[in-house]
């Protein structure tokens, strides 16, 4: 449930360089939590370019960011709020200000890849817009906490596409 008097003590700003090192900290039990994707430098340089951290008294409490990749589509990517204020309003805070990031950078849609669709059915997304098209993902690189089966295994074989085509 959304707290207005936390959400009076908390700051959404642009994120920046000087927060590199505290987010790649920051990030890190998300990624053991299986949360988050790990972030090589590189890619957290990239995230901070359109991020924003949410800080409560000066301590970091959240993170996400804006990936463009075209005036048509941007990403919601690693939104992350502490653990003991999840619920309460700061990751509305910061999916707002993604979206109003891309807005001025004139992205026509944000989309977001997550486990907690109903958080962001709240935030105003959908699953698809009436008569548009789905997004299908194939995984090309192994992740621990989900592997990829071997080519020819499982419904997504030759055999099976061609047995379900309609």
């Amino acid at each position: 449930m959304e707290d207005p008097q936390l959400l009076e003590q908390v700051t959404v700003r642009s994120a920046g360089p000087d927060d590199i090192s505290r987010l790649d900290s920051y990030i890190q039990p998300f990624v053991d939590e299986g949360r988050l994707l790990p972030r090589t430098p590189d890619e957290l340089i990239e995230l901070v370019r359109h991020g924003f951290v949410a800080e409560r008294a000066g301590a970091l409490v959240g993170f996400a960011a804006l990936e463009v990749y075209s005036r048509k589509l941007g990403e919601i990517r690693s939104l992350a709020v502490i653990p003991e204020l999840r619920g309460r309003g700061i990751g509305r805070l910061l999916v707002e200000a993604c979206v109003q990031r891309a807005s001025d950078l004139h992205v026509l849609e944000v989309m977001a890849i997550t486990s907690s669709d109903e958080f962001f059915r709240s935030c105003g997304f959908d699953f698809t817009l009436p008569g548009e098209k789905k997004a299908l993902f194939l995984q090309t690189r192994e992740n621990p906490h989900h592997p990829v089966p071997p080519a020819g295994d499982g419904p997504s074989s030759a055999r099976d596409a061609g047995s379900s085509a309609s």
